[in-house]
């Protein structure tokens, strides 16, 4: 039987497709554009934190008036449609873990956690329980079946909108049950397509802020959790100076230069965090230059095993170290059961907790191999 648009060989009709719906425009025409291929469309949206808190905020995913709008959406599309309470589940395994990196010194990627866990596990567990064949998002990644029958992650056509960044973590067996029907169109095409369907939330702003931080105030998160992250400690100059003292590491962030605190001659930066000692290492922008990361938990997608790509020299790859960043050239190397990562230029204000993500070529359009999460970032000052 010849495969259908989402590449599974049955009928569209017969075929289930669960939608992650977040309220927003993207997940909302996903649903839409399924049901109009005539597919078995079930909608379900997770409630991720306090309900309350979140009702009216704008620039935030999964708040409360979003799980309002997705109800909206599958009326006017005519689709079921299930609210999952997941607060407990998120706090355990996103917003704990990301309170207890920022605590430790490092950047955390929550939304990465998020997909990890909650999204890409539970979510997916409840899809297959409601007897679906694939899970769709409002995600702008690609992803295609391959010759050998596995699916391949690819950037989307829309760069603008690249979230493959967020998405490095999801395993084979991830992939091979997630759709992402978005990844060919550009954001105008899809908003377009929201009021075509007639959908309120055609012009509806896009989420910025970490869902569950309240007007990006992540400091108050980590101290409410985490009350010993608000000790004061010193500020100290590279070349040994004490410059002054701050109210707690939770408030700074590798590379930051505003809201330092401390009057100086010449522009200066975070380089270091210490949080054991509690200092805070600062000094000018150069010296924040990385050129070698180690990395932690590595997912790897790429078809050849990631010993044999990478035996020898290492093998040459294209990286990102931020979602905001372009791939850069790179070379993956393994030593000694560890995985290290070389950055042909240079990179300024690598954290430990960020990702690095790994693309097959520097094209628009590139593959996706993978990545992991940045376990240590030595800036060459220190590499001596």
């Amino acid at each position: 039987m010849m495969l259908n648009s989402l590449d599974i060989a049955k009928r569209p009709q017969d075929t289930r497709i669960v939608v992650a719906m977040s309220g927003g425009v993207d997940s909302s025409v996903v649903a839409g554009l399924l049901a109009r291929q005539g597919y078995d469309v079930v909608g379900v949206t997770l409630q991720l934190y306090d309900h309350g808190e979140a009702t009216h905020r704008k620039g935030a995913c999964c708040a409360g008036q979003d799980i309002h709008d997705a109800r909206r959406v599958a009326a006017t599309l005519g689709i079921p449609h299930y609210v999952l309470d997941y607060e407990e589940r998120f706090k355990k395994s996103v917003i704990a873990p990301f309170a207890n990196a920022y605590q430790q010194g490092e950047t955390p990627v929550p939304c990465i956690a998020c997909n990890q866990s909650v999204k890409f596990v539970d979510l997916m567990a409840v899809a297959q329980e409601l007897g679906a064949d694939a899970l769709a998002t409002g995600h702008y990644v690609q992803s295609k079946l391959g010759p050998d029958g596995r699916r391949q992650l690819f950037r989307p056509v829309d760069g603008e909108r690249d979230q493959t960044y967020f998405l490095f973590a999801t395993t084979q067996e991830q992939l091979d049950y997630l759709r992402f029907p978005l990844g060919g169109m550009g954001k105008a095409e899809v908003r377009e397509l929201a009021r075509e369907m007639g959908l309120e939330i055609a012009d509806k702003h896009d989420s910025q802020d970490i869902c569950f931080v309240p007007q990006g105030k992540y400091a108050d998160i980590i101290r409410k959790m985490h009350p010993e992250a608000a000790a004061k400690g010193e500020i100290v100059h590279l070349d040994g100076r004490v410059l002054g003292t701050h109210e707690g590491i939770v408030n700074f962030t590798i590379g930051q230069r505003k809201g330092l605190g401390v009057a100086a001659a010449e522009p200066l930066y975070v380089i270091k965090l210490e949080h054991r000692s509690g200092r805070v290492i600062v000094g000018p922008r150069e010296a924040l230059k990385t050129h070698t990361v180690r990395l932690r938990d590595v997912n790897w997608l790429a078809g050849t095993p990631l010993a044999e790509m990478t035996a020898g020299n290492g093998a040459p790859v294209e990286v990102k170290v931020r979602s905001t960043r372009g791939p850069q050239p790179a070379v993956i190397q393994s030593r000694d059961g560890e995985v290290f990562v070389t950055l042909v230029s240079g990179e300024y204000g690598i954290s430990p907790g960020q990702a690095c993500v790994f693309y097959a070529d520097d094209t628009a359009t590139s593959a996706v191999w993978g990545g992991g999460f940045i376990a240590e970032a030595v800036p060459q000052v220190f590499a001596a």
